[in-house]
């Protein structure tokens, strides 16, 4: 019988690993050539694995939240002669057992330990594969038991995924000689929940972290521990840009189709001072400093579900204003639909996020690892300045905005890290207000 390997696809130059989120299919599943079989996740982006051939699913080498490495196998597809025997209520009981031995001796794949158990039938004429009889008897469960379980497998057949969903709903129930929590009325209920005395009380709600949420945490708190964070702050008078921006995005609207945000002037202004401040834009290695060849600037992106992910301008500083536009702008769109590319969020150099989307006037972000430093842009607000004139000084009332500037001070020092955000708001306050677009 022809097998073909399904493998764990390479997501990228730096992807590893990856987990796996969802089977699609189960084992004895029908499969046409690339149909999707199961989905994907790294910590940049979700994918579905597509089928290589028409089949049926042999055996899965691995469950739901696994972490697999890139091209190992994950599972096997039997391309000949590889038909299931379905449930039949027909087939007498020593055809059945015939029909069994042979799938034993064909299919031996499908099955984890090669059970000797053939296919039966319980008295609700109900059958299972060996599997699932492997499964049952290990677990002390009976043909009773196991025909009240739904199953979730061609024509209601129970699969492996249904009898470890069951099994793992069966240990969490209660034994009898527990009391139950609906007979308790203390006026609050504490529970703890795991070793290191976490508790609830009545009200409280847990809810489980996502896998995104887990890895951006993780990347958190790693982040930490390897950069001692610095943050400088400057605030810069934006005036110009505001009114600039706001006489040209209608037209500019009508033009391409799209808006024109704050977000790309800023990237523009950070590719430029990384040409002057080279040293920014760096990562570190043990004792050893990468100085990167290109400008690649990160962008954070808030998600629909509340997670953040960072797709990346590659070459920012060779790309006019009307280009870093368009592509922040796909960039973004598609990674609030989840649609981004595993390596348009791989290779970034330096990274901005945008807290004044959220009517932040500063921040403190944390370093977007293995890069050395980020920048974060508060929102503009109205304010009284000091504006400076060859006829004097006056107060007026002008646009001003904060520049928070967290950088990792094993290579880089107060002077760099104040001078290149010092130098970014430079930019800013120094835009042409009759520039086109």
């Amino acid at each position: 019988m022809a097998k073909t390997i399904l493998i764990m696809p390479k997501m990228g130059e730096s992807i590893a690993e990856a987990t796996i989120i969802k089977w699609l299919k189960s084992e004895g599943d029908r499969i046409e050539i690339d149909e999707a079989v199961l989905e994907i996740a790294t910590d940049k982006v979700d994918s579905e694995v597509p089928s290589p051939s028409e089949g049926v699913l042999g055996k899965i080498f691995f469950q739901e939240g696994d972490v697999v490495e890139v091209g190992a196998q994950i599972a096997e597809i039997l391309t000949e002669n590889a038909e299931i025997i379905e449930d039949s209520t027909e087939i007498s009981n020593n055809k059945i057992e015939i029909v069994a031995n042979e799938i034993e001796k064909q299919v031996e794949t499908i099955v984890e330990d090669k059970p000797t158990a053939p296919l039966v039938s319980s008295t609700s004429n109900r059958f299972y594969s060996p599997l699932v009889l492997n499964i049952s008897k290990t677990e002390g469960i009976s043909l009773n038991e196991l025909a009240s379980i739904v199953g979730s497998g061609k024509d209601g057949r129970v699969t492996k995924k249904d009898m470890l969903t069951y099994v793992k709903s069966k240990n969490r129930q209660p034994q009898k000689n527990e009391t139950s929590p609906n007979l308790q009325k203390p006026s609050s209920i504490s529970v703890k929940t795991n070793a290191e005395g976490v508790f609830v009380n009545n009200g409280d709600e847990i809810i489980e972290m996502d896998r995104m949420r887990k890895l951006i945490a993780e990347h958190m708190v790693n982040s930490k521990k390897t950069s001692p964070h610095v943050t400088s702050f400057v605030e810069a008078d934006v005036t110009n840009i505001v009114q600039w921006r706001n006489r040209v995005k209608r037209d500019f609207h009508q033009r391409e189709g799209e808006k024109i945000t704050f977000t790309p002037i800023f990237i523009e202004a950070v590719a430029q001072a990384i040409k002057e401040f080279p040293l920014i834009n760096i990562s570190v290695e043990e004792d050893k400093i990468i100085k990167k060849g290109n400008i690649n600037i990160g962008m954070a992106t808030a998600l629909p579900s509340g997670n953040l992910i960072v797709p990346v301008i590659k070459n920012a500083d060779q790309l006019n204003l009307l280009g870093i536009t368009k592509k922040v702008n796909d960039l973004a769109n598609r990674a609030r639909m989840n649609q981004l590319k595993p390596e348009e969020i791989q290779g970034g150099t330096y990274t901005i996020t945008n807290v004044g989307t959220f009517g932040n006037i500063m921040g403190t972000p944390i370093i977007n690892q293995p890069q050395v430093a980020i920048l974060a842009f508060g929102a503009i607000k109205k304010k009284p300045a000091v504006i400076e004139t060859t006829d004097g000084d006056f107060i007026g009332v002008r646009h001003m905005m904060y520049l928070s500037h967290s950088y990792d001070h094993r290579v880089v020092d107060g002077a760099l890290g104040g001078q290149f955000v010092r130098k970014v708001a430079d930019i800013l306050e120094a835009w042409d207000l009759n520039r086109s677009v």
